[in-house]
């Protein structure tokens, strides 16, 4: 039974261990050569990283086995694991497609085979055993050059069947010395209709209010009710919501125990900001949805009213949602939300 939206979920994360290391005996025996066995792999890929550049190196290992070819295999795993043990109904993939695309091409040669990346990824998420509603947000990177991102932006304009949003992930911390530049990109891809995400306020280092106007929703933005609580009243009048990881903040070291995030929730909800409950990379955490929500639960930092109004939330600010219907939770009679407002924890 489809219950769930997830609003935040990276393709290259999204690769659970066991299917990444089969994946690599069978093809690319060499990257696993180092390890004495899957336990041992696990272990490696799952453990608690000190920084948040240390963890994106991770990224980089699925990167380079995610082309063209290898995408539907990646894809079909994530779909059916994403519908069997999770209960989606709806999930958007991110994504930065240049890093898809073989690196032996030129800069212009890469950007000309994007289009092939973003094809690829939305006809291997169609299918029809596991119908999950998909759609893809594609990611600028803080480490790729202007002329990439652009092109990025105005391949998400041309895709509009397969694509929901743009994104800049990377790395919050980098995006300071070129922050007219992205101010400028995410005011292009407004000009053109899109939807907007990015990766801000997840880490101290990557508090940028100059960039918030331009954002639809705000992936991580656990700083602005830890920190900024002052901000909260313009992302309510801007109707901009949170999309939070919790285990990626302690994966990262952002965080050093996941009750700090009641703050974030508590503060968000006596606001009137909505957050929608995500899992960010699902794979390199070795956790799914409904254990996030379980986690949560577990450690008193949300209660079962506040979760279904996040549940909620995800299918009100999908992208992609077709909003003539009711969410699928809603549909199977199991939430009675109350506004957000309503929900805040008063202090005992």
């Amino acid at each position: 039974m489809a219950l769930y939206a997830e609003l935040h979920r990276h393709l290259g994360g999204s690769v659970v261990p066991r299917v990444l290391w089969r994946y690599f005996e069978r093809h690319s025996s060499e990257l696993i050569s180092r390890f004495a066995d899957y336990s041992a792999f696990e272990e490696f890929y799952t453990r608690e990283r000190n920084t948040l550049d240390e963890y994106l190196e991770l990224h980089t290992l699925v990167e380079k086995v995610q082309t063209a070819q290898t995408l539907p295999y990646f894809i079909y795993r994530l779909v059916r694991g994403a519908y069997i043990f999770e209960n989606l109904a709806y999930l958007e993939l991110r994504y930065t497609p240049y890093l898809r695309t073989p690196e032996d091409l030129s800069q212009w040669g890469r950007i000309d085979k994007m289009a092939e990346i973003v094809e690829i990824v939305g006809k291997a998420s169609q299918i029809s055993e596991y119908p999950i509603i998909t759609s893809q947000i594609l990611c600028m990177h803080s480490r790729l050059p202007y002329e990439v991102n652009k092109a990025i932006v105005d391949l998400a304009a041309q895709n509009r069947h397969y694509v929901c949003a743009v994104d800049v992930a990377g790395g919050d911390s980098y995006y300071e010395e070129r922050l007219e530049e992205w101010v400028q990109l995410y005011d292009y891809a407004l000009s053109l209709g899109l939807n907007t995400t990015g990766h801000l306020y997840e880490t101290t280092a990557g508090c940028y209010p100059q960039l918030l106007p331009y954002l639809t929703r705000i992936g991580h933005g656990i700083q602005i009710p830890l920190l900024y609580p002052e901000l909260l009243p313009d992302l309510a009048r801007r109707n901009q919501c949170l999309e939070v990881c919790p285990t990626t903040y302690i994966k990262t070291g952002t965080l050093e125990d996941i009750r700090q995030l009641k703050l974030v929730f508590d503060r968000c909800f006596t606001a009137g900001v909505d957050i929608a409950i995500c899992t960010d990379n699902a794979g390199l955490h070795n956790v799914r949805l409904p254990f996030e929500y379980e986690n949560l639960l577990t450690y008193d930092i949300i209660n079962f009213e506040q979760l279904q109004a996040c549940q909620d939330a995800a299918f009100r600010h999908a992208f992609a949602w077709p909003h003539s219907q009711r969410p699928a939770s809603l549909l199977h009679g199991l939430l009675k939300p109350e506004p957000v407002k309503n929900l805040a924890v008063k202090d005992s």
